[in-house]
C-alpha cells in the first residue's frame, strides 16, 4: 500500500503498448527488455507477471539478476556487462547468462567445470568492453575443449546510432564479419544482437534475431526525432501533494540561504519531495497544480520544495501536484533545465519514492 503522498505512478498498459509498437516496428523480432537500474527507475522489473512473458531480459549487474530469480522470473536473464570473478558462484547458482569479453574471466569460468551460458561481446567501436575482433580465434580456442561453457549469443554496443551514420555503419560491418567468423568456428548461436533503442529506430538492417529495447520501451525519446518514427506512450508520472500552505508578506525569505525573497504578498505551498528523492537541487522549474505551472521558489531541500501558488484561487492542503505529467512538463524539459538526459531523470528517482502500478 502506498502511504507517502509522493509517488511515481507507472502505467503498465502503456508499457505493454510500447512493447507492441516496438514489435510492429521490427516486424516481430524478439525483444529483450532492458530492465536494469530497477527498470530505468520504474520498478517494472518487480512486475513478475509482465516480465515472465519475455524469453530473455537484460540487466546490468549479476545482483539484479539474482533479485529477478528470487522474485520468480523463470526465463533467461542476461547480464550486459562484464561481471567480476567474485560473482561466479552467484552466476552459476542462479543460472544467469553473462556477457563475456575477458579471457582471464573465461579461464576462471572454465575452472569451475560447471555449466555457464555466455554471449560473446565484440568491441566494434564503443571503447568500453568487448573482445578485439582480431582475437576471436584465440578466444574461441579456449572454448573448444571445455564443454561447460556454452556460447548462446554474440553482441555489441552501437555508440552513436542516434547521430553518426558513417561510424555506426563501420561498427555494423565489423560486427557482421565477427559474427560470421564466430559461427564459422563454432556453428550457429542462439542470439545475435546489437540494436538498442537508437539502433532499433535508425538501422532496420541491424536487428538480427534479438533487439534490446531500453528507453523507448518506457515511452521516452532516445533521440530528438523518436516520436516521428514510432508511436509511444510515456509510462510514468511523478506526483505528490501539497502538505503545507501559508500566506507570507512581501520581503519574506523562502528556504535555505535565503535564495528567494518574495516581491509581493504570496501563498507558498510545501511539497514533500526533494533532492534525496531525485529532484535535483539545481532544478529551477515549475510544479503542476490544477494543470498550471507554479514556480519552485527557494532552494530545493533534501525532503521538500516550495512553490508559489499565489495566482491560484482556493488552493488547499492535500491537492495533487505533478513534478512531471508528460504533457505540461516532460522529463525532457526537466533534463534540459538540470543538465541531464532523460534517462537520468527517471532512473535516479530514489527508492524511497513508492511506485504505484496502474493498469
Amino acid at each position: 500500500m502506498v502511504t507517502r503522498p509522493t509517488r511515481m505512478e507507472v502505467n503498465l498498459n502503456n508499457f505493454l503498448y510500447n512493447i507492441e509498437q516496438i514489435k510492429k516496428y521490427t516486424n516481430g523480432v524478439d525483444v529483450m527488455p532492458i530492465i536494469k537500474a530497477n527498470g530505468y527507475g520504474t520498478h517494472i522489473n518487480f512486475c513478475t507477471d509482465i516480465i515472465n512473458s519475455f524469453n530473455i531480459v537484460g540487466v546490468a549487474l549479476v545482483d539484479e539478476g539474482v533479485v529477478l530469480r528470487k522474485n520468480g522470473y523463470k526465463n533467461d536473464i542476461f547480464v550486459l556487462n562484464q561481471p567480476y570473478v567474485d560473482e561466479i558462484n552467484s552466476i552459476i547458482e542462479n543460472d544467469i547468462v553473462i556477457g563475456l569479453s575477458d579471457k582471464s574471466f573465461l579461464e576462471e569460468l572454465i575452472k569451475t567445470n560447471k555449466k555457464v551460458r555466455i554471449h560473446i561481446e565484440i568491441e566494434t567501436g564503443m571503447g568500453r568492453t568487448g573482445i578485439n575482433p582480431l582475437e576471436i580465434e584465440s578466444f574461441i580456442s579456449l572454448l573448444k575443449n571445455n564443454s561447460n561453457i556454452i556460447v548462446e549469443g554474440v553482441y555489441t554496443h552501437l555508440s552513436s546510432a542516434d547521430y553518426d551514420d558513417e561510424y555506426t555503419k563501420k561498427q555494423l560491418d565489423v560486427f557482421s564479419s565477427s559474427v560470421s567468423k564466430i559461427e564459422n568456428l563454432i556453428g550457429k548461436v542462439k542470439y545475435v544482437h546489437c540494436s538498442a533503442s537508437n539502433g532499433i529506430l535508425n538501422y532496420p538492417n541491424s536487428y538480427y534475431n534479438l533487439v534490446r529495447a531500453g528507453i523507448i520501451m518506457y515511452g521516452y525519446e532516445s533521440f530528438d526525432k523518436t516520436f516521428e518514427k514510432i508511436d509511444l506512450k510515456p509510462v510514468c508520472t511523478l506526483k505528490s501533494k501539497i502538505t503545507f500552505l501559508k500566506e507570507v508578506e512581501e520581503g519574506t525569505s523562502i528556504g535555505y540561504s535565503r535564495k528567494f525573497i518574495t516581491s509581493r504578498k504570496s501563498k507558498i505551498a510545501t511539497i514533500p519531495i526533494g533532492y534525496a528523492d531525485g529532484v535535483k537541487r539545481r532544478y529551477n522549474g515549475s510544479i503542476i497544480v490544477r494543470n498550471k505551472r507554479c514556480p519552485i521558489v527557494g532552494n530545493i531541500c533534501m525532503d521538500s520544495l516550495m512553490i508559489d501558488v499565489t495566482d491560484l484561487d482556493d488552493v488547499n492542503v492535500g491537492e495533487d501536484v505533478y513534478i512531471w505529467d508528460n504533457d505540461i512538463i516532460t522529463i525532457e524539459e526537466i533534463a534540459l533545465k538540470t543538465d541531464q538526459i532523460n534517462y537520468e531523470v527517471i532512473s535516479t528517482i530514489s527508492d524511497r519514492v513508492p511506485r504505484l502500478f496502474i493498469r
